[in-house]
Formats: structure tokens, sequence, C-alpha cells
């Protein structure tokens, strides 16, 4: 039963990130911004 609820667990929050950004490039995008903010906090 543990094992169970793991599982729909994982694909719960894998579905989630997957719809998050939709597609590869999207992700790419928001690996991006992330990157962006992190030179701009390091530049401060």
């Amino acid at each position: 039963m543990k094992r169970l609820m793991s599982l729909l667990l994982i694909a719960a929050l894998s579905m989630a990130v997957l719809s998050g950004c939709n597609t590869v490039s999207g992700f790419g995008k928001d690996v991006q911004k992330v990157g962006e903010k992190v030179e701009d906090a390091s530049g401060k």
C-alpha cells in the first residue's frame, strides 16, 4: 500500500511539473529566467 501511494504521489508531482512548463522549450525558458535572476542577485 505504501508503494502504491508513493507511486501516485510521484505521478501527481510529475504531472504538475510537466503541465507547468508544457514543453521542453518552455522548460528551457524557465531555467533561463531562473539563471537571470541568480545573476542579478549576485551582482548586487
